[in-house]
């Protein structure tokens, strides 16, 4: 990379730190995108300024200080914040994640040798060019994550760079190379003293990237956070109905789930109850019954254990509960479950039903036809279908006027809604007063 264009606001900071005497480099995953040919969504900054040097010279300006005992100064430009961080060096780390104590240092090699992996250990500046002193760009040619110097040191330091690590070797399609790799599976147990909420962000990140081979590839990591995940490794399911044991079939189904959050983590949690609920019959065939709900409930307790948001655990429970529920290709009662769960949870709970279909790998066919079923969701939900009692064109008022009192009233009007449903009467204010007073 010869020359990294900057938005106007980062050169603007970089030129006035330089002007006042200082070096300033972009550095980080700015660097390391842009030498991929991508676009950064954000730039961090470095400087041998230190951080009162930093604030006298955007003394003009508002600043955040939040991070000013670390050496960080943001400065608030039309473009956003731009972290500025004094080049600096780091003690060692108690509790695998936070240093005991921060130096600032005067040159940039200093500042890069702390940084987790070679490809995110490169700075630029406009006016000194490249600083690569661990070989980030050759290994981003050749498609290598590296750790920085030691690999046991780095995730000894801090230990979320594990889950780090596979995530940027999925996003960016490199190879953990074989120290880095051995390093991480073996010291998985240092995530234990993370907070919950890290590992749940960096568990997201990597499962709505990752295809199917990156989830094997990375069951110690991804196991290690979640370890009722651990006993599905290579657990024979004993049933001509899946080629694969219980991981890799869960791994397959991820990967054929479209790209949003609840439903991926469904797949991975779907069934998480198999191992529980495994028996075998007197033909050495294995069975699993009760696992949805076994499943289901085991996922809850995951999911609140991370931290995740309740709207998300709620939709991933629900998902995995229902995950072996018939679904229907009859208009009729395709209507009546999307009242019954609402359009979108339904459109994922086939979504999900189907890549679990796709991920046994077996050649079998299926008694419905999800494309079929998922276009036939689209339809009804484009023609804004009456799918619940608020959509009626008559209201509680209308049947207090007809003389329905106290739990008769949400009565008739469920009463509407199952016969609207089922096309027996139209959604129009007349029928559903004429029929309502029949009632």
């Amino acid at each position: 990379m010869n020359n990294m264009v900057l938005p106007s606001y980062v050169k603007t900071c970089m030129d006035a730190l330089e002007e006042a005497g200082f070096a300033a480099y972009a550095v980080g995953g700015c660097v390391r995108d842009a030498c991929l040919g991508l676009i950064p969504s954000d730039y961090d900054l470095c400087t041998s300024a230190l951080p009162e040097q930093t604030e006298t010279v955007f003394a003009d300006r508002k600043l955040v200080l939040a991070g000013e005992k670390h050496g960080t100064v943001g400065v608030v430009t039309e473009g956003g914040v731009v972290e500025i961080t004094t080049f600096r060096t780091e003690g060692g780390y108690e509790d695998n994640r936070h240093p005991q104590w921060v130096r600032f240092v005067p040159d940039i090699e200093a500042d890069l040798a702390r940084r987790d992996f070679t490809v995110n250990a490169m700075a630029w500046s406009p006016k000194r060019g490249l600083a690569d002193p661990f070989g980030g760009r050759e290994d981003l040619e050749k498609r290598i994550l590296r750790a920085v110097g030691d690999p046991e040191a780095r995730f000894r330091e801090d230990s979320l760079r594990i889950l780090r690590g596979a995530r940027f070797a999925v996003k960016y399609h490199l190879e953990p190379a074989q120290d880095t790799k051995e390093a991480m599976f073996s010291l998985t147990g240092l995530m234990d003293n993370l907070a919950r909420e890290r590992v749940f962000e960096e568990l997201c990140k990597l499962i709505i990237l990752a295809d199917g081979d990156d989830l094997i590839a990375f069951a110690p990591v991804i196991c290690a956070a979640v370890p009722e995940l651990a006993p599905m490794v290579g657990f024979d399911q004993r049933t001509p109905y899946h080629a694969y044991d219980i991981y890799t079939h869960t791994a397959q189904a991820v990967a054929r789930t479209p790209r949003e959050l609840s439903l991926r983590w469904a797949a991975l949690l779907h069934d998480v109850g198999k191992v529980a609920c495994f028996t075998q019959d007197e033909q050495g065939q294995g069975h699993f019954y009760g696992h949805p709900k076994v499943g289901a409930e085991m996922a809850d307790r995951i999911l609140q254990r991370l931290k995740a948001p309740s709207s998300l655990r709620e939709e991933v429970v629900f998902l995995v509960k229902n995950h072996m529920l018939d679904v229907e290709d009859d208009p009729k009662l395709l209507r009546r479950r999307m009242s019954q769960y609402g359009p979108e949870r339904y459109q994922r709970l086939v979504q999900l039903q189907w890549a679990d279909f796709c991920a046994k790998g077996v050649h079998t066919d299926h008694p419905r036809d999800f494309v079929r079923i998922l276009e036939m969701i689209r339809e009804i939900s484009r023609e804004h279908p009456c799918l619940c009692v608020k959509d009626l064109a008559v209201n509680g008022h209308d049947m207090l006027a007809l003389g329905y009192k106290g739990p008769e009233i949400g009565e008739k009007l469920n009463r509407l809604l199952t016969m609207v449903l089922d096309e027996q009467i139209s959604n129009d204010r007349e029928t559903l007063l004429s029929v309502a007073a029949e009632l």
